[in-house]
């Protein structure tokens, strides 16, 4: 198994490291949810579809992340409180490559 380490501040402002494996496949929106670092039923509504922006990140570190996709663009749009490093974590995959990625939820209703 390999994990990695993620820096995650929730919506109340706490930073959290936690580590992340590699290996199952996961995503960021899964991660914060098997942590518990959001109320249950407000992030990944949509179960990772790309369909509801519930798992709105600010990606605060400079790591090398997928090109967003259509789907990803267009529910972007149409979601609150989006900046520039806006991404859903439904669509990061958790790899190696993000050893240290620093993010933070959007607030609720993102």
């Amino acid at each position: 198994m390999s994990d990695i380490v993620l820096k995650i501040r929730d919506r109340e402002g706490m930073l959290h490291e936690v580590d992340a494996p590699t290996d199952m496949n996961m995503n960021l929106m899964e991660v914060v949810r098997s942590y518990e670092l959001a109320p249950e039923g407000t992030v990944g509504i949509c179960g990772g579809m790309a369909m509801c922006a519930s798992c709105q990140f600010y990606i605060n570190s400079d790591h090398s992340l997928p090109e967003k996709s259509d789907e990803e663009e267009a529910m972007l749009s149409e979601a609150f409180f989006v900046n520039d490093n806006s991404r859903l974590g439904c669509q990061i995959p958790i790899t190696e490559d993000l050893n240290g990625l620093t993010v933070e939820l959007a607030p609720e209703g993102a």
